[in-house]
């Protein structure tokens, strides 16, 4: 284990109004949104070991595919780690769901082939730090799957995520930050940026704050260093 997530309390994010809230909206989305399209995409084709970060209630688990050994998923909210439990007995692969934080991961350095971070680099109290905890785990050439919302290209609805972001909505949706350029924070974590390709959700009607997203591969370098 490593010495730096043990620093961490089992309840560092403790948001039970918002879990609520989210878990029922999520499971919506996925069925009427198309989002779980989207999960199924970001996770096509994994193997090996993967750590997943900020696994909310568990709605990626159902799509992993037989190749993947080993799920270690990473919740800091209670309410949502009891329902990504529940959802993990149900799942195809081995998943054990475990407490923590993205910025403090509670596991040893290299131990896993891929991590996936699903909408949830939006709630990070620190993008950084939570990156470079991503690379410091993951083995060398080891893959980040990233399926987000952030920065809109578009400048009005980038003024009006940023405003946002400064006021109500971080308080009203468990820390969420919709104008976060998640990109280029990946890059400039070291990772080496791959396939990605940017999109609308939903893909008609009006923009939303949250509506810019982003779907991709991002590798640790083949290197030695974290």
């Amino acid at each position: 284990m490593a010495q730096r997530g043990s620093k961490v309390p089992k309840d560092a994010v403790h948001h039970p109004l918002f879990a609520r809230f989210y878990a029922k909206m999520s499971v919506s989305a996925d069925l009427k949104g198309g989002i779980a399209a989207y999960r199924a995409e970001l996770l096509e084709g994994l193997s090996g070991r993967v750590i997943e970060i900020g696994a909310g209630n568990g709605l990626n688990f159902a799509h992993y595919p037989a190749t993947v050994s080993e799920v270690v998923a990473l919740e800091p909210e209670r309410t949502l780690r009891k329902l990504a439990a529940e959802a993990a007995l149900r799942a195809e692969v081995p998943v054990d769901v475990v407490p923590g934080a993205a910025e403090a991961m509670p596991v040893k350095s290299e131990g896993f082939d891929a991590a996936v971070a699903s909408l949830v680099l939006c709630t990070v109290r620190d993008l950084p730090r939570a990156l470079s905890e991503i690379r410091r785990v993951l083995r060398p050439g080891g893959e980040l799957r990233f399926f987000e919302h952030g920065i809109a290209e578009r400048r009005g609805l980038a003024t009006t995520q940023r405003v946002l972001d400064r006021t109500v909505w971080p308080l009203l949706f468990g820390g969420c930050h919709t104008a976060r350029d998640t990109v280029a924070a990946i890059e400039e974590a070291g990772f080496e940026l791959g396939a990605h390709r940017r999109f609308r959700v939903p893909n008609g009607g009006p923009q939303l704050p949250t509506s810019p997203c982003v779907l991709g591969v991002a590798r640790r370098p083949q290197d030695t260093d974290r």
